[in-house]
């Protein structure tokens, strides 16, 4: 029975589509310690009953010899059933890099403790991005919690896009202590951004390498969606409808 149930979970591993790096930018810049490499990447997981847990963003640069000058190992946050994980990052390097690789360790898969439609998109509102020094933006906004717990610590992050949509920035900040009724503010400086700004998106998701931050969120409960106090006094007297099985004359 044993042998049986571990060659059923691992045929359903092998069924499930690997993670998809779906799109990626970088950019060097000179500073004055070196240069700074910023990055900016997009992974998808099309499976819908399945989070991606404990995938890493590996990172690397080389110089004109080829020589590798930067690399990094970026621990990335779990990875929603559906959806995808925006994820954006920088590091030094005292030599000039000329080619920057962005690729991923894959994820080890956890499935779903309830329908994916219950776990709900943080919502964001009054986003607004504006223009600083050559190269650089500033993005504001307010998130909130669309459960009833509060959640301790929240990403954000926010990917620019030129008018053909292509994604050409981003940056990633945290907010601590979101609740349903309270929004809280984030600001997220972009850096090395070549190219003209149309349109940004703002993601959000839980922190944590694993799926148990969203899904103790998720068990605590959500909040009702559109429903709010009556502002209007109530009537005098009832109207007086009568009911459906009255049929008296």
């Amino acid at each position: 029975m044993v042998v049986a149930g571990c060659s059923t979970s691992e045929d359903e591993e092998k069924q499930l589509s690997p993670l998809a790096l779906k799109e990626q930018v970088s950019s060097i810049e000179k500073s004055s310690n070196g240069y700074v490499v910023t990055w900016a990447g997009v992974l998808g997981n099309a499976n819908r009953w399945h989070f991606g847990e404990n995938a890493v963003a590996l990172i690397s640069a080389r110089d004109a010899a080829g020589k590798e000058v930067v690399h990094m190992e970026q621990p990335l946050d779990a990875v929603p059933p559906g959806r995808s994980l925006a994820f954006t990052g920088e590091a030094m390097s005292k030599v000039k890099p000329e080619h920057v690789k962005i690729d991923y360790r894959p994820a080890s898969w956890r499935p779903v403790a309830r329908i994916p439609s219950a776990f709900r998109a943080f919502p964001v509102s009054d986003v607004v991005t504006d223009k600083l020094d050559a190269g650089s933006y500033l993005v504001t906004g307010y998130i909130s919690d669309p459960f009833r717990k509060a959640v301790s610590s929240l990403v954000v992050t926010a990917l620019l896009r030129d008018d053909a949509g292509t994604l050409i920035g981003g940056g990633t900040t945290f907010v601590d202590d979101v609740r349903a009724e309270i929004k809280r503010r984030f600001v997220i400086t972009v850096p090395g951004v070549k190219g003209k700004v149309a349109d940004t998106d703002v993601s959000v998701r839980t922190w944590g390498a694993t799926a148990k931050p969203y899904e103790e969120l998720v068990a605590g409960g959500t909040i009702p969606v559109n429903v709010t106090k009556p502002t209007t006094k109530p009537f005098a007297k009832d109207r007086g409808y009568p009911l459906i099985g009255d049929r008296r004359p």
